[in-house]
């Protein structure tokens, strides 16, 4: 066997395979442009936040300290006095009592947003104009309730010609007593944000896989118990959302009351007063301590909730 003949029939050790080949580092300022990137597009909300929310609430907190009538470029440091005032004079805290008809009201709202938004999450006729007549109320201004309402309500108006129709005959004054106005005002009330709570509890309900349906159905569970074990567990946050929403409007109520009955007959709330405070008694210092108050109860109230029912994973699947 010649030499060339066995270098022929030496085995081929076959290459090393080559390693990963290490990326080129990037530049500095590549890295630079990708963190300032976020920030650049978060420049223009954030300006905004700050300059109508955040610089607002700070220079409110700042009044709360001074004796501001709102008018005079001059503003006296008063300390805590204002807030002294407002947790020893016991008229001031009593209209927290009307919000009592608004917790009421946000009570039979939540209810009925869920029945429908349970109802109508399964196929039944006419379910979108159903869901439109519903979530219609929300889109309205609430001047225009406010208005819409007061004509409603008034003596000889419609509610009042409608009873008639039915053969009910009444002279009741539904905006002369404080009990019967603070109901008609919580009424109305629940027809306008039953619509917000009516699409959120929707959402979440359709949110729910249809395997668990289609696995309940088989299984031979009726609606109820498909609502208790698949809907109620599935929309737990979202119920918590309403919950709060709805304890801080009914603590912060303004728009509607204001205008129909301007806080009369027993239905001022504590934003109507310290709106009053602010710009009939040009009390600007007090107005800004009320308010700052309220916001610590609504924020106290929130957290206590949140402790009571704190948020939990649902996995349904």
């Amino acid at each position: 066997m010649t030499d060339t003949t066995r270098k022929a029939a030496r085995p081929v050790t076959p290459a090393a395979p080559a390693g990963p080949k290490r990326a080129a580092p990037t530049p500095r300022r590549t890295r630079l442009t990708r963190r300032l990137t976020p920030w650049l597009f978060l420049t223009a909300p954030l300006a905004l936040l700050l300059t109508f929310t955040y610089a607002p609430i700070a220079n409110m907190l700042a009044y709360s300290f001074t004796d501001w009538d709102g008018v005079s470029p001059e503003l006296n440091w008063t300390g805590t006095e204002n807030y002294t005032e407002i947790l020893t004079r016991s008229e001031l805290f009593e209209v927290f009592f009307v919000s009592g008809y608004y917790l009421v009201a946000s009570v039979v709202q939540i209810v009925l947003a869920l029945y429908f938004a349970t109802v109508l999450s399964f196929n039944v006729r006419f379910r979108n104009f159903f869901k439109g007549v519903l979530f219609f109320p929300y889109l309205i201004n609430g001047v225009a309730i406010g208005f819409v309402f007061l004509y409603f309500f008034q003596d000889g108006g419609t509610l009042d010609s409608v009873l008639r129709l039915l053969g009910v005959e009444t002279d009741h004054a539904w905006l002369g007593t404080p009990f019967s106005a603070n109901t008609s005002l919580a009424g109305v009330s629940v027809w306008r944000y039953l619509g917000l709570n009516f699409v959120l509890f929707l959402g979440a309900i359709q949110s729910i896989p249809g395997e668990l349906y289609e696995a309940a159905e088989i299984d031979g569970a009726s609606r109820r118990q498909q609502f208790r074990h698949i809907i109620a567990p599935g929309i737990k946050p979202i119920l918590g959302l309403s919950v709060i929403l709805s304890v801080s409007g009914s603590l912060s109520v303004f728009e509607i009351p204001y205008i129909m009955t301007g806080g009369a007959t027993g239905t001022e709330t504590f934003v109507i007063q310290t709106v009053k405070l602010a710009f009939q008694f040009n009390k600007t210092g007090l107005a800004s301590a009320a308010a700052v108050v309220l916001l610590l109860i609504v924020l106290a109230v929130t957290w206590v909730q949140r402790r009571i029912v704190p948020d939990e994973k649902v996995d349904l699947v």
